[in-house]
C-alpha cells in the first residue's frame, strides 16, 4: 500500500487504517459498545435523510465559515477530543497541525498522548477537555495548566458511563509499553511492519500515558490510571456542573447531551455550548442516533446556546445534514483518526478537504450562498426519522420506529 497516496473518502481512509494498523490497535479505534446499535445507527440515520436539490439559482461564490465557542472556524467542523492517539508517533500534534491548516478548531483529550502545551502551539484555536475526575483541587489545575498554555476553551465530557463489552470483542490494551508487552503483542504486531518502522525511525515507542493529568512534581498516569481515578470520582450534579463554569469563567461546552431537559439544565447551569452526542456509540447501547434527537435539542435551546454534534459524521453532506436541523457545527472523531492513521498529518488535512468539499457541494446544489442558509426545508425527512428524549410531547413526525420515539 503506498500510504502517501490521496484517498477521495473517509471510508477509503478507514480500509487503509484497517490495513496498516495492527488488529488491536484499529479495534480500539472502532470501539462502540455490546452489540453496537447505537454506533451503527449514528451512521444509518445520516443515510435516511435526503436532500431536495434546486436546479436554477446556484451560487457562484459560498460562505462555509462559522466561529465555534468564539474561535474561527473556515468550515463548521470541529476535531473532538479524543484520547491516546498512539496510532502515530506525532499523535494529537499531527492533527492540531492539520487542523491549523485547514483553519478549524482542535479538541485535546485529558487523556491524550501529548502534552497541552505542545498541541497549542501546533494550533493556538485549542479547546481543552476534561472529564469529571479527581477532587475539585486536581480538576482545578488541570485547568489552570491547559489556561496558562493558551486553551482558549475548555469541553466537559459527561456522555461516558461504565458500559463496556461489546458483541464482536475488546481490543487488548496493555497499561504500558515494556519488553514484555512487546513480546505479548509481536504477533499481531509484526505482520504490520510500516506501523512499526514509523514510530521505529522516530526512536519512540506508542505511548500510552497521559501527560496532561500528571500531578505537579509527578509522573504521567497511564491510560488504565487515568481511568481508574473517573471510576472512583463520584459523579457530578447540576450543581458541580455550575460550579466548573464558573471556575473556567469562558467559553465552556459540555458534551454528551441528547434529552431536551438535560439541554435546559445545561442551559441554566451557563453554558456557551452543548453538543448532542452518545460518545461514539460508547456511551449506553440503543442510544438513538444524535442525528434523531439534534432537532428537538435545537428547537428547545438553540437560540440561547450554541448546539452542535457528534457522532457518525463521515462526509460532507454529514455536516450539511446537521446544520439543516439546527447544529452550528460538526465534531470528528473516528473520521480524522483513520486519516492519521493512513497519512499522519496529511492524512488528517486530506480527511478534512474530503469534508469541505462535500459541505461546499450540498450548499451550491441547494442554491444557498452560505452555511447559515441551511434549513430543514433542504432535506427529506422520513416519518418516523426524529426522536425527543425528555422532552414530555412526542415530535410530530415521531411513529414507531427504530429505538423508540419518546422518553
Amino acid at each position: 500500500m503506498s500510504r502517501n497516496a490521496w484517498f477521495e473518502t473517509v471510508a477509503e481512509a478507514q480500509r487503509r487504517a484497517k490495513k496498516y494498523l495492527p488488529k488491536m490497535v484499529y479495534g480500539a479505534l472502532v470501539a462502540g459498545s455490546e452489540r453496537g446499535r447505537t454506533l451503527d445507527d449514528n451512521l444509518e440515520a445520516f443515510s435516511q435523510l435526503g436532500f431536495a436539490p434546486r436546479v436554477v439559482g446556484h451560487q457562484a461564490e459560498r460562505d462555509l465559515s462559522t466561529t465555534v465557542l468564539g474561535l474561527p472556524a473556515a468550515f463548521p467542523v470541529m476535531i473532538s477530543p479524543t484520547g491516546v492517539q498512539a496510532v502515530h508517533p506525532d499523535g494529537e500534534v499531527a492533527v492540531a497541525r492539520a487542523a491549523a491548516a485547514r483553519g478549524i478548531p482542535m479538541g485535546l483529550s485529558s487523556f491524550a498522548s501529548k502534552p497541552v502545551e505542545e498541541v497549542t502551539a501546533a494550533n493556538p484555536d485549542t479547546a481543552f477537555q476534561l472529564y469529571w475526575s479527581g477532587a475539585r483541587e486536581v480538576m482545578v489545575q488541570r485547568m489552570e495548566r491547559a489556561r496558562a498554555a493558551g486553551a482558549k476553551a475548555l469541553i466537559l465530557t459527561l456522555d461516558w458511563s461504565f458500559s463496556h463489552g461489546r458483541d464482536w470483542g475488546s481490543p487488548f490494551i496493555p497499561d504500558k509499553i515494556d519488553l514484555r508487552t512487546m513480546a505479548k503483542l509481536a504477533p499481531g504486531v509484526l505482520p504490520h511492519p510500516s506501523w512499526l518502522w514509523t514510530f521505529a525511525r522516530t526512536g519512540r515507542i506508542p505511548d500510552l500515558s497521559t501527560p496532561n493529568l500528571t500531578a505537579p512534581g509527578g509522573t504521567a498516569p497511564t491510560f488504565f490510571g487515568a481511568y481508574g481515578e473517573w471510576m472512583q470520582t463520584t459523579p457530578p450534579t447540576w450543581e458541580d456542573v455550575s460550579w466548573l463554569v464558573r471556575e473556567w469563567d469562558g467559553p465552556f461546552l459540555l458534551k454528551g447531551v441528547s434529552r431536551v431537559d438535560d439541554a435546559r439544565r445545561a442551559v441554566d447551569a451557563g453554558v456557551t455550548a452543548i453538543s448532542v452526542s452518545n460518545h461514539g456509540g460508547n456511551n449506553l447501547d440503543t442510544t438513538p442516533a444524535t442525528i434523531r434527537v439534534l432537532p428537538s435539542v435545537a428547537e428547545a435551546v438553540g437560540d440561547q446556546i450554541e448546539v452542535l454534534l457528534d457522532g457518525g459524521v463521515r462526509r460532507g453532506s454529514d455536516v450539511a445534514k446537521a446544520l439543516a436541523l439546527g447544529a452550528r457545527a460538526v465534531l470528528i472523531g473516528r473520521a480524522y483518526l483513520w486519516g492519521l492513521a493512513a497519512n499522519g498529518q496529511g492524512g488528517v488535512e486530506n480527511v478534512l478537504d474530503i469534508l469541505r468539499g462535500g459541505l461546499d457541494s450540498a450548499v451550491l446544489g441547494l442554491g444557498h450562498s452560505s452555511v447559515g442558509e441551511l434549513n430543514p426545508d433542504d432535506l427529506s425527512i422520513p416519518d418516523g426519522f426524529t426522536r425527543v428524549l425528555g422532552g414530555g410531547a412526542k415530535s410530530s413526525s415521531a411513529k414507531a420506529g427504530t429505538f423508540g420515539t419518546t422518553a
